[in-house]
């Protein structure tokens, strides 16, 4: 089946592995059969005809600027060959990026390249408490910087105000629209926009997102722009917008659980994975904590994860390196990278096994953790099913589908996400 032959309504790429299936999530919920790709295929990608909608994750939320747009260049392309209708960039809700980049160079590269004048941000998710007020971020009501954020060990949040996010690092102004512009008319409203344009050639626009009304109003305003940007929040809007061109009976069918033990992997430090992780041993689950200045001694090694997964056959099992801010900056003294790197390789390797000796149910918890264990797993793309929690769907992979994958963003879940993942994957 060549690439030409097939027409997509939407086309996403994510900056990290959770955030893809964070937003393919959306698109399924809505009924939108949707696919994930986890790179960028070969171009003898075949596509379903009944596939509406295709999410690319790329793992670049922390990569050198050069090689995070060179890639997200690289799988627009890819997506505009199947003929998506519209682009979007999907990055957290928290903006997680730095100074230098990568979502200000990534979403100028689009814009020139396709000579698109203006697109929105809009990082909103109101599921899990990010919204944007008068143009600044929120989570779960404290601004940006005050929140857990402003401590990430990779993209500290130093500023709530998304304009000023983007000054350092994106080359055009921004027009903030908010809740009272929002009720205008869309002919005033475009007034505005027309104006800003005759000053500027290109620019960014962030509206107001704090009610879902807003969600419905923005995708009412900017929903056929050829090009737009933000969290999942919007996605699930835009799914409403997709889903009436598409017939009944291509509407996505849920994914039915199976039987067997399963493995949760924790990496993410976040305080939302830290109280799931109290919450599992609250109730009496096996866990093992990774310490890092065990795995640089060679106390623990894969061997002795493995060993004790081995041991208590049959039962589901929680292995975590996570751990409060305090002790991440203090295990980061052996070497950032270097601690990072041999965390997120034991990962990938626990992972790897537990699917060869026959575990069909693998919890993530953390982004970039995410992105190392569906690379040592190997499989390229998805079907995506019914969600677990706002914005973290159940995955099979195309190439085995007798597995069950849930990978979530670290800020992502309930208290009780792990064991209610387990028994909804029964």
């Amino acid at each position: 089946m060549k690439l030409e032959e097939k027409r997509i309504l939407f086309g996403c790429v994510a900056d990290d592995f959770t955030g893809a299936s964070d937003a393919a999530s959306f698109l399924v919920d809505r009924g939108i059969n949707t696919v994930l790709l986890n790179g960028i295929p070969n171009l003898d990608f075949t596509l379903d005809s009944s596939v509406k909608a295709i999410v690319i994750a790329l793992q670049i939320r922390t990569s050198q600027v050069n090689e995070a747009t060179s890639k997200a260049l690289r799988a627009f392309d890819f997506l505009k060959q199947l003929g998506a209708r519209q682009i979007y960039f999907k990055y957290c809700s928290t903006f997680d990026s730095t100074r230098e980049g990568n979502i200000g160079p990534i979403i100028d590269r689009i814009l020139e390249k396709y000579d698109i004048p203006y697109t929105i941000l809009c990082p909103s998710m109101i599921a899990n408490g990010r919204v944007v007020r008068d143009g600044e971020l929120y989570v779960k009501g404290i601004p940006l910087n005050e929140s857990h954020m402003k401590n990430h060990p990779l993209t500290p949040m130093l500023e709530s105000d998304i304009a000023k996010l983007m000054e350092p690092q994106g080359k055009y102004p921004s027009l903030k629209i908010n809740a009272l512009t929002l009720e205008k008319s869309n002919d005033e409203i475009e007034e505005i926009i027309n104006d800003f344009h005759i000053k500027h050639k290109r620019f960014y626009i962030i509206p107001d997102y704090f009610l879902e009304e807003h969600g419905e109003r923005i995708v009412e305003l900017f929903g056929d722009l050829p090009f737009l940007t933000g969290g999942s929040g919007l996605v699930n809007h835009l799914g409403m917008k997709f889903l009436m061109d598409i017939p009944k009976d291509e509407i996505n069918i849920p994914i039915k659980g199976i039987a067997g033990r399963g493995l949760i992997l924790a990496g993410s430090c976040s305080t939302a994975t830290l109280a799931q992780i109290k919450n599992y041993q609250d109730t009496n689950q096996l866990s093992y904590k990774i310490y890092p200045k065990r795995l640089l001694s060679g106390e623990q090694s894969v061997d002795t994860i493995w060993d004790f997964i081995i041991e208590n056959e049959g039962k589901n099992i929680l292995i975590y390196s996570s751990d409060i801010p305090e002790k991440v900056r203090k295990a980061q003294t052996f070497g950032r990278e270097i601690i990072s790197n041999l965390i997120e390789k034991t990962m990938a390797e626990i992972s790897a096994r537990a699917v060869k000796y026959g575990i069909r149910k693998i919890i993530v918890a953390g982004g970039e953790t995410s992105g190392v264990v569906t690379k040592a797993l190997g499989f390229t793309s998805y079907r995506i099913g019914q969600s677990i929690a706002p914005g973290v769907p159940i995955m099979i992979p195309l190439e085995d589908e007798s597995i069950r994958l849930v990978l979530k963003s670290g800020n992502f879940g309930q208290e009780d996400f792990f064991q209610r993942t387990l028994n909804i994957l029964e």
